[in-house]
């Protein structure tokens, strides 16, 4: 398989109830490499086009009723009268539901004679995998049947499409499929035709969790407004669960690729809705403990209380990377720490504390999982396995840890926050543990307090941008001294003093950290700032909430709503939905961001950061 390009997202229309998705233009039409009917980890149609009277209508805008339901609009001049204003409009009304897509398609008319048109839809059957779609191996999966009748049903290994046209009729054209109506209309009048389709994979190991509807917070703002009702919606139609545990939702990373559990995600997104439903932090916790490590496993990464990365159906291959992670996949260095804390926080909010005693041998095992792995050092990562991550914090690409001079550091990686993760974990844990009778709190905040003396000793690093911890320690134990985005992630953990705080919120909110739309991954005085670059530049969403929250968490209010503002404002450049990342590019120079081509959206974080600003903005 010889990979190509990657899909640009940026301008495509999504609708989406997990675990199935929809891509395509603006006008409803399936045609570029994104575009395509997905359901779990593969797409189901890569290809769809329709045509009326023989022609392309002519789209004249799409708006989105939800996230799972898109509704575009076009004119057909070619069936209308010949005056200036349409007289004739066509509809296509797209709605989804998990593993079912239905889509309306209407022809309206005044115009003062009688309309009679053909409407044809064309499509491909695909089947191919989501990550040869990601990495731009094209081609459609050959299907193993092709059955056409009364209605329509194409089959590959375990894959199921069925497809439904009430009065329409079915041609095949080799492996595309093509269904015509014939549309009458009355002056005055409209005619409707409705071709759905049902998605069946047996392969999959996730599936939609019970559907929910979160009352939206009041905001004073109305562009708050505006993203806390589109950010909430969102997160609704990601939310997943595993078969054997239907009714403990996560939530999924993002569309289109991580549709599926992802340890450090699905807790941040968790911790960061936390004020909104402490049941799905609780429902996540459960379904990261059911899946703990308990033995070692040179090739998942798994370790005994370590928390897992990601789950997929088989193993994720990226072509022209040489990455090759198995379906259950341990690699990452942060969410252990981070389980920890989100029961800590969930038990404050609110969690019963019967659940929280469920959770204590999880608890423990976590726990001896960050002090063995820290020993009298600091929490790092390698890859073992040669093709798994390089990286395995939440900045995960392979350029992502380096020195000012551009140069990458090697590993073992420790990372800054990590060490701040696992601060804050042992505290809250240790008060936790005391606040239920249960042992090991003395232990605890002395193993704390140790790490954060270490810390203080080796993090720090002095540049002309000023005095602040470093990424990381590489290899030999050097501080990689770039200024970046990770230090924030260190604000309200307590590994810092106030004074340390207060230094490090003044750097981010400086010119070389501040967009002005939030905050850049990298300094734009690092030689290797790009603001295009996925961790070197650009701004995310859930990072700069993490850090926004972390101000406030330590009393730096001011430094706080100027972050959340500079997030406001990217929420409105982007029509609310915020996507994964977006260009670090100057608000001084740029009335919005630019976007990041190939960006996921939604992404949970992403919107969950929506909650956060609300917090920081209300004070």
């Amino acid at each position: 398989m010889t990979p190509g390009r990657q899909p640009y997202l940026y301008d495509a229309v999504i609708a989406l109830a997990a675990p199935t998705q929809v891509w395509s233009r603006e006008c409803g039409d399936m045609t570029a490499p994104i575009d395509g009917v997905y359901h779990g980890d593969r797409r189901f149609i890569g290809a769809l086009a329709l045509r009326c009277a023989g022609v392309a209508p002519e789209p004249i805008g799409s708006a989105s009723r939800s996230v799972s339901e898109v509704v575009f609009d076009a004119t057909v001049r070619e069936i209308d009268d010949p005056s200036p204003d349409p007289h004739v409009r066509l509809t296509r009304s797209r709605e989804v539901e998990p593993g079912e897509i239905r889509e309306t398609i209407t022809l309206r008319s005044v115009a003062p004679r009688t309309i009679d048109a053909d409407v044809t839809v064309r499509l491909q059957p695909d089947f191919r995998p989501l990550q040869e779609v990601k990495a731009g191996i094209g081609g459609p999966r050959a299907s193993e049947e092709l059955i056409v009748g009364e209605f329509v049903t194409v089959t590959a290994d375990t894959a199921h499409l069925h497809l439904t046209a009430e009065g329409g009729r079915w041609r095949r054209d080799g492996d595309t499929l093509e269904v015509s109506w014939r549309m009458h209309v009355e002056p005055g009048d409209a005619a409707s035709v409705v071709l759905a389709a049902r998605l069946e994979d047996a392969s999959l190991v996730v599936q939609a969790a019970p559907a929910v509807t979160w009352p939206v917070p009041d905001a004073a703002d109305p562009r708050l407004a505006a993203w806390l009702r589109t950010a909430l919606g969102d997160l609704a139609a990601l939310r997943l669960a595993l078969p054997d545990h239907p009714a403990d939702a996560f939530l999924a990373a993002g569309a289109p690729w991580f549709l599926t559990l992802f340890g450090r995600d699905s807790l941040w997104a968790a911790r960061l809705l936390l004020p909104v439903d402490a049941g799905l932090a609780a429902s996540t916790l459960r379904v990261l403990a059911r899946l703990q490590g308990t033995r070692d496993d040179r090739e998942t990464e798994e370790e005994p209380g370590k928390i897992a990365h990601e789950l997929r159906s088989v193993a994720l291959v990226m072509p022209g990377e040489g990455i090759v992670l198995p379906p259950l996949y341990y690699g990452t260095v942060d969410a252990t720490a981070l389980w920890v804390s989100l029961l800590v926080e969930a038990a404050a909010a609110g969690m019963p504390e019967s659940e929280v005693r469920e959770l204590l041998p999880n608890l423990r095992a976590a726990l001896d999982w960050i002090v063995r792995s820290t020993g009298d050092g600091f929490l790092s990562y390698v890859d073992r396995t040669g093709r798994g991550l390089a990286n395995q914090g939440w900045k995960d690409s392979g350029d992502s840890i380096q020195w000012r001079d551009g140069t990458l550091a090697a590993g073992p990686i420790a990372l800054c926050e990590v060490q701040g993760y696992a601060y804050e974990a042992a505290v809250g844990a240790a008060a936790l543990l005391d606040a239920l009778g249960e042992p090991g709190g003395p232990d605890l905040r002395a193993w704390a307090a140790s790490l954060r003396t270490r810390f203080a000793e080796a993090f720090w690093v002095e540049t002309p941008e000023g005095r602040y911890p470093a990424i990381a320690l590489d290899r030999d134990g050097r501080a990689v001294d770039t200024l970046t985005s990770n230090i924030g992630h260190l604000l309200g953990t307590g590994i810092l003093s106030p004074a340390e705080e207060k230094a490090v919120a003044a750097l981010l909110v400086g010119a070389s950290m501040s967009s002005g739309f939030g905050i850049r991954t990298l300094s734009t005085d690092a030689a290797g700032y790009w603001p295009l670059g996925y961790h070197r530049g650009s701004v995310w969403a859930h990072d700069t909430a993490i850090v926004a929250r972390g101000m406030l968490r330590a009393g730096l209010l001011a430094e706080a709503r100027e972050t959340a503002e500079g997030m406001l404002r990217a929420a409105e450049a982007f029509g609310y939905r915020m996507p994964e990342l977006h260009s670090g590019d100057s608000a001084a120079q740029r009335a919005v961001p630019a976007p990041y081509p190939a960006a996921c959206r939604p992404q949970a974080w992403s919107a969950a950061a929506a909650i956060t600003c609300l917090d920081v903005l209300a004070g």
